[in-house]
């Protein structure tokens, strides 16, 4: 990035950033309703809110970043910023050019930036940035290996979407448990709303989405927990009750396997300055 350094007052803080052999992982926080004038980023880079929205505009587009948006953004790219109404919190892994090299050897590295609403790329993303905020001596290689795996599904995404599009059917489904994450529908309510055969609905949808819909359901949960936590003061087990697991020790466990941190300890991240 070129243009944040010039003043650490107008475009943020930033904690210390960590330099690995192909890639740097840093993260910022932005106050309320900054404003940031076009600047350009040289290096490509992944970004994911961590907490806050923004809008960014590219060219004549504009996206909305809010919690848990993981974004591309290709080598060279300009752009402008407009933060929202509270604090903003962003992890970033710049690609350096040798890392760049060493993937573009099994996948295209995209030369746009692409968007991604929560999902698996924004797990593995939050387990990077707990191996960026609690390091050890093996972090240096977990860090490599996650990042190996965002690039690979990223590639996979990028495939799935020019191979095939998803059913109407099948989008429908998906629709009925992201709207009921705390009473989801049973494999055989959802096939006879639909009108197919659970066995096939079960092998669609893994199919489409790469993962079951108990899955499915769980990281859904998970990423409206992740939001609430660094929202608001509300008690984590209250939480874990209300997205509908059945105790604390149950939540905090699937909450670390997705994220690679403890609730309490995501909460601390969050507040962190």
């Amino acid at each position: 990035m070129t243009a944040r350094r010039d003043s650490s007052a107008f475009y943020g803080s930033e904690s210390a950033s960590w330099q690995l052999a192909a890639f740097t992982l840093s993260e910022s926080v932005y106050p309320a309703q900054l404003n940031m004038p076009v600047h350009r980023h040289e290096p490509a880079y992944f970004g994911i809110v961590l907490k806050g929205s923004y809008t960014e505009t590219v060219a004549s587009r504009t996206r909305d970043c809010k919690h848990l948006t993981t974004v591309f953004h290709p080598p060279g790219e300009t752009h402008s910023v407009v933060f929202h109404n509270s604090d903003v919190r962003v992890f970033r892994i710049e690609l350096g050019e040798s890392s760049r090299k060493r993937i573009q050897e099994h996948a295209r590295v995209p030369d746009e930036p692409i968007e991604f609403r929560g999902g698996l790329l924004a797990s593995l993303a939050l387990r990077l940035y707990g191996e960026y905020r609690n390091r050890d001596a093996w972090s240096p290689l977990a860090s490599e290996g996650l990042l190996l795996e965002i690039m690979a599904e990223l590639s996979r995404h990028r495939e799935r979407d020019s191979d095939r599009s998803v059913p109407r059917w099948l989008a429908d489904v998906r629709d009925a448990v992201t709207s009921r994450l705390t009473h989801t529908p049973s494999l055989s309510e959802l096939a006879e709303a639909v009108g197919v055969h659970r066995v096939h609905l079960a092998r669609e949808f893994r199919k489409s989405f790469h993962c079951t819909i108990g899955e499915f359901v769980r990281r859904l949960r998970i990423e409206t927990a992740c939001e609430e936590i660094a929202r608001s003061d509300q008690p984590i087990a209250d939480i874990a009750l209300e997205l509908g697991f059945c105790d604390q020790s149950h939540f905090s466990n699937t909450f670390k396997r997705f994220t690679g941190m403890t609730p309490a300890a995501y909460r601390a991240t969050c507040r962190s300055s």
